[in-house]
């Protein structure tokens, strides 16, 4: 099978959902290009044929050997270092050949530079063939991003062209035996040598692929202060040129309950050489940019997981006859795997469209800090646009989507009955390798918050905008009489959310009657946000729902056929919004 071409839906979302007019000629400033491309219409070909190839090698060769791989392993460690196994070398080997980590790195260092766009279209297809595969490989492209990003010259010249040949891949060292989502309590320590370099101590527990070669470190140079302001981020090497011993150790691979096919590992420095990256006492921030990445990367793992489930369920149903007929056609059955596969779609298009932004907010971050060029009001417009955009639904996706992941693959598991418990079936591999992305890049209870927290930021900064904004979205205030209806049904969704919300947080935060509403510094306080904390999940939740619904709107004006979706989304989301809302109601 190939994961693009057999695809429709995806077809169309990269047609439709991702804006090209904005992003093609931010990459190509004009036709035709050096590369030969005539006009638009010879670019997106190029990329559709991309998407193509990492589509047939990921839904022919990568998902064929899921199995294997999981129950192998990644391989062994040994000396110090991570061996990779027959299959993950395999993988390896079929990645550098297809050119899949230079795809999105700049070319005077081998790679395409071609929009990010694609690149994580193609990882979404590589998590749905195998999610171990999708840890391993994704540590290649990441790690060159964050060197182009924030490295000096020595860096990049140096690791980015290895990366992309495979040489070498990398890790993000950030976890600690005593520190998990506190990254600001870390422990390990870092001090200037005479030749600025630095040396590092300390352990690193659960990196995954932390025998790559290379890793980011976040450590403390001593002296700095405690908390998130006081972390610096370093590159090391295992493997210094002139040195026979190694630079750090990698003293075991964990035992998983999922992701068998994937190194997680532990690390040891003791004296370990590093290269602060960037400034010093940044590192935090630094590290921020990459997460970004990751999260929405992993939000395409989780979707290709759910993608893979669904896939084998409706297989099953459509050929296993239970009382005379399908599976799939008797009434309950029929209607949870329509629900399923509706909810699959909608978290399709939400990716898909994020992704763009994503796009866009990437190339000129880059343009204005790493190239120091100037932006025009255009170009600064457009970056504000769009990183609005990739901060409010990075959690969302995150949360959503690995929730989700967990929560259909069991039901997937289900349509098989016994035989979904067997290995000999995949369903429960998925299923126990959907519990790993509710853990890394910040657990599902940190994107809430995340989420809780940005709302705040909106509230405290401006509460008068915060309250217009709330009171303009009545749907009885639109004036424009070409609004369809699945519009006019969505602002009526929206307006309620915004409602509830205004009254969740005047229960909670408890606003003074007077002047002093607007100035909410003076009556928020620890204890009251404390309260409204304990709403941060089904926060969320609602707040995935909602945007969802929004991308399934304008997608429904591209193509009116669309409006299917929406609607048959709205009728899934509609009862669990209102769930959500007499929680809100409770006193706590």
């Amino acid at each position: 099978m190939n994961f693009y071409q057999d695809e429709q839906d995806w077809r169309w979302l990269f047609k439709y959902a991702i804006d090209w007019d904005q992003i093609l000629p931010l990459y190509f400033k004009s036709f035709p290009t050096e590369e030969g491309f005539e006009n638009k219409e010879d670019v997106l070909a190029f990329l559709e044929e991309v998407l193509s190839q990492t589509g047939s090698w990921a839904g022919k060769t990568l998902a064929k050997r899921a199995a294997s791989l999981d129950k192998k392993g990644a391989g062994k460690v040994e000396g110090g270092k991570t061996i990779p196994g027959e299959e993950l070398s395999a993988s390896y080997k079929e990645a550098v050949e297809l050119g899949v980590h230079g795809v999105s790195l700049p070319k005077e260092y081998g790679g395409l530079d071609l929009p990010k766009s694609v690149d994580l279209f193609q990882f979404q297809q590589i998590g749905r063939a195998c999610g171990s595969t999708f840890n391993q490989l994704g540590f290649f492209s990441s790690i060159g991003e964050v060197i182009h990003r924030f490295g000096n010259p020595w860096m990049k010249k140096t690791f980015i062209p290895k990366l992309i040949q495979g040489s070498i891949s990398g890790a993000m060292a950030l976890t600690e035996p005593d520190c998990g989502s506190d990254l600001g309590s870390i422990k390990t320590t870092a001090m200037i040598q005479d030749n600025d370099t630095y040396l590092l101590n300390g352990t690193k527990c659960f990196i995954s692929n932390g025998g790559g070669g290379i890793q980011l470190v976040l450590a403390r140079v001593k002296g700095d202060p405690e908390g998130l302001p006081g972390i610096s981020l370093f590159l090391v090497e295992q493997e210094i040129s002139g040195k026979t011993e190694l630079n750090y150790v990698i003293t075991k691979n964990e035992e998983k309950m999922g992701l068998q096919g994937a190194f997680t590992t532990e690390v040891l420095y003791e004296n370990t050489v590093g290269h602060l990256v960037g400034k010093q006492k940044a590192g935090f921030s630094y590290m921020l940019n990459l997460m970004n990445l990751a999260r929405l990367g992993v939000g395409g793992q989780a979707l290709g997981g759910i993608e893979c489930a669904l896939f084998y369920a409706r297989n099953y149903a459509d050929e296993r006859k239970q009382f005379g007929k399908p599976l799939s056609e008797l009434p309950l059955m029929k209607r949870n795997l329509e629900d399923l596969e509706t909810e699959r779609d909608a978290m399709r298009a939400l990716l898909a469209d994020t992704v763009g932004h994503f796009d866009i907010y990437r190339f000129l971050d880059r343009k204005k800090g790493e190239a120091q060029e100037s932006l025009s009001l255009e170009e600064e417009k457009q970056l504000k646009e769009a990183k609005l955009w990739v901060r409010k639904r990075t959690p969302l996706i995150k949360y959503y989507t690995c929730e989700a992941y967990t929560t259909i693959s069991q039901k997937a598991l289900q349509v098989l009955g016994g035989y979904g418990f067997m290995t000999e079936y995949p369903l429960e591999r998925l299923h126990r390798d959907s519990f790993a992305p509710l853990l890394y890049e910040g657990t599902s209870q940190i994107q809430a918050l995340m989420a809780l927290k940005d709302l705040l930021k909106y509230l405290m900064v401006d509460p008068k905008r915060f309250l217009k904004n709330v009171l303009c979205n009545h749907p009885n205030f639109t004036i424009n009489k070409k609004v369809r209806d699945w519009e006019m049904d969505y602002k009526s969704i929206h307006f309620r959310f915004k409602k509830k919300l205004i009254k969740l947080l005047i229960n909670n935060l408890k606003p003074p009657i007077n002047g002093s509403i607007f100035k909410p510094k003076k009556w928020v306080t620890e204890e009251k946000v404390n309260l409204l904390i304990i709403h941060a999940e089904t926060f969320c939740q609602a707040s995935a729902y909602i945007e969802t619904l929004r991308v399934l709107v304008k997608h429904s004006y591209k193509d009116p056929i669309r409006k299917t979706l929406y609607f048959n989304y709205a009728r899934l989301v509609k009862p669990r919004l209102e769930l959500i809302y007499k929680d809100w109601e409770l006193l706590r």
